[in-house]
C-alpha cells in the first residue's frame, strides 16, 4: 500500500538530511583551508598532508565493510561511522590549533590526527550509507544523492559566510596602525601607496574572518548530528525487515508480494518491480569490461581521480597563495561547488561518447596544467598583484575541477552498464588513482620543497 503524500515528502527529507552527514565531514575541513594555512605549521604544504590523510581513510570501507559481514548487520556499522564523524569533528573545533613538536619540528597532531579519523568516516560512507538505501524504493535514491550534493554545497556556503579575513604589513617601528599599508595578498604582490615607500622591515597584521574557525567547524558538528538523528527518524519510519522465508510465504498468501510489505513509502502509482530506464538501457548494450573501450574508461577514470584528489589539491595553494588569501579563498570554496552541481548537470545530460570524454579530459588538463604552471613559478606567477590574475586562477581551478567531476560521473555511469565486476573495478581505479596521486605528490611539496611560498610581509616584491 503507498504512503500518504505527507509521509512520503517527510521521508526524502529524512533522506536527504542522512546522505548530507556522508561527506561534509572532510569538505568542510577542505573549504576551511584558507584560513587555517595561516596558522598551522605546515602552511602551504597543509593541502598536501590532507590529500594524503584522505587517500589513506580508503582503509576505512574495508573496515566497515568486514564488520558489516562479521557482525551480519548494517545498522552498527552505520550508526559506528556517524559516531565517528560527530565526536572527531566536535574534538576538533577545540583542538585544532594545537601544536606539538615532532622530531624537532612544530606539527598540527591534533588536526592531522582528527582529519585522518574523520576521513576514516566518510570514505566508509560509500559503502555504509548506499546498502541502507536498498530498504527504500529507487524513487529516494534521487534524495539520498541530492543529499549528498548538500554535503558539499553546504560547507561551501558557509565558508563564503564566514569570509577569510585579509592582512596588512606595517613596520615593525611604527608606533601606530596609521602607518600600515595594505596588503592584497601574503605573497610578494603588497600594494603599497605611490607617496610612500618602506624604510624598515614590515610585519604582518592579520584581521580575522566573521566568525572563528572553532565556530565553522562546530557548525559542521550541529549538521552531522542532524544527519544522524535523521538517520533514526528513518528507522522509525521503515518496518522492521523481514527475516524468515515463513513470514514472506504468509504475505504471499495474503495477496501482498514482499516487495509490498518491505516498501510501504512507495511513491503513489509506483509499480513494484518495474525495470529502472538505466536497466533496461544496461540490457540493451552492456559494456564489455576486457574491451578497449572498457581499459579506456578505467584507464580515465583513475587518472582523473589521480588529478583532482591527489596531484592538484597538493599544489592548490601555491598556485593561489600568491595572488592573495582572497583568491585562494574563492578558488578553493567555489571549486569545491563547482563538484556537485558538474554531479547534477550529469544527472540531467549525459555525455556517453567516449572520444567527447577524452576532449572534455582534455580541456580539463589544460586548465589544470595552468595551475600547475603557476604553482611552478610561485612566490611570482604571472600577473600577480593584478585582477587579472586572480580571476584568471579562479576561473581556471573551477573550470578544472568541474570539468573532471562531470567526467568522473559519466564514466562511473557508463561503467555501471558493466555490472557488479565493473563497479569493483571502477572503485579500484578511483582509490588507486587517488592514493597514486597523492603519494606522488606529497614528497615533492612537503620533504624535496620543490614548490616555494613566500613570507608574509618580507617577500613583497617580484623581481
Amino acid at each position: 500500500m503507498a504512503a500518504p503524500n505527507g509521509k512520503t515528502a517527510f521521508t526524502h527529507i529524512l533522506v536527504a538530511l542522512f546522505a548530507m552527514g556522508s561527506w561534509t565531514a572532510i569538505n568542510g575541513i577542505w573549504v576551511e583551508l584558507p584560513v587555517l594555512v595561516k596558522d598551522l605549521p605546515e602552511g602551504w604544504n597543509l593541502p598536501s598532508y590532507l590529500s594524503v590523510l584522505v587517500a589513506f581513510g580508503n582503509l576505512g570501507p574495508l573496515a566497515a565493510t568486514l564488520w558489516g559481514r562479521l557482525s551480519k548487520g548494517e545498522l552498527g556499522p552505520i550508526r559506528a561511522v556517524q559516531a565517528l564523524g560527530v565526536v572527531g569533528m566536535a574534538l576538533l573545533a577545540p583542538l585544532w590549533s594545537h601544536v606539538v613538536p615532532v622530531a624537532g619540528e612544530s606539527h598540527a597532531v591534533a588536526f592531522l590526527a582528527l582529519s585522518f579519523a574523520l576521513a576514516l568516516s566518510c570514505c566508509a560512507s560509500n559503502v555504509t550509507f548506499l546498502p541502507f538505501m536498498s530498504r527504500l524504493p529507487p524513487a529516494f535514491l534521487r534524495s539520498f544523492f541530492l543529499g549528498q550534493g548538500l554535503s558539499a554545497l553546504l560547507p561551501c556556503g558557509l565558508a563564503l559566510a564566514q569570509g577569510v579575513g585579509h592582512l596588512e604589513c606595517q613596520l615593525a617601528s611604527s608606533p601606530s596602525p596609521w602607518t600600515s599599508f595594505l596588503a592584497a595578498s601574503p605573497g610578494p604582490n603588497v600594494s603599497l601607496s605611490p607617496d610612500i615607500s618602506p624604510s624598515g622591515p614590515m610585519v604582518p597584521i592579520y584581521f580575522e574572518e566573521h566568525f572563528s574557525a572553532k565556530t565553522f567547524f562546530w557548525v559542521i558538528t550541529s549538521l552531522l548530528a542532524i544527519s544522524a538523528i535523521a538517520f533514526q527518524g528513518l528507522l522509525l519510519l521503515l518496518p522492521p525487515t523481514p527475516t524468515t522465508t515463513t513470514s514472506r510465504s504468509e504475505g504471499q498468501r495474503q495477496g501482498a508480494t514482499p516487495e509490498e510489505e518491505v516498501s510501504p513509502l512507495r511513491e503513489p502509482g509506483e509499480e513494484v518491480g518495474t525495470p529502472e530506464p538505466e536497466s533496461e538501457e544496461r540490457a540493451q548494450d552492456p559494456l564489455q569490461l576486457c574491451s578497449v573501450r572498457g581499459a579506456c574508461l578505467l584507464g580515465l577514470l583513475g587518472v582523473t581521480n589521480a588529478l583532482t584528489n591527489g596531484v592538484l589539491p597538493a599544489i592548490q595553494s601555491y598556485s593561489c597563495l600568491p595572488y592573495g588569501r582572497h583568491a585562494y579563498h574563492l578558488a578553493v570554496v567555489l571549486g569545491s561547488a563547482a563538484n556537485p552541481l558538474a554531479c547534477f548537470l550529469a544527472m540531467g545530460i549525459l555525455y556517453r561518447s567516449l572520444p567527447g570524454l577524452g576532449a572534455l579530459s582534455m580541456l580539463g588538463t589544460f586548465f589544470g596544467t595552468y595551475v600547475m604552471v603557476l604553482a611552478a613559478l610561485s612566490p611570482c606567477p604571472p600577473l600577480v598583484g593584478t585582477s587579472a590574475g586572480v580571476v584568471l586562477v579562479v576561473l581556471s581551478w573551477i573550470l578544472c575541477l568541474g570539468t573532471f567531476s562531470y567526467v568522473k560521473v559519466a564514466v562511473s555511469s557508463l561503467l555501471h552498464g558493466g555490472g557488479r565486476g565493473a563497479l569493483l573495478a571502477a572503485g579500484i581505479a578511483i582509490q588507486a588513482g587517488s592514493l597514486v596521486g597523492a603519494l606522488a605528490m606529497f614528497p615533492l611539496t612537503s620533504i624535496y620543497h620543490l614548490f616555494h611560498q613566500s613570507q608574509d610581509c618580507v617577500d613583497m616584491f617580484c623581481p
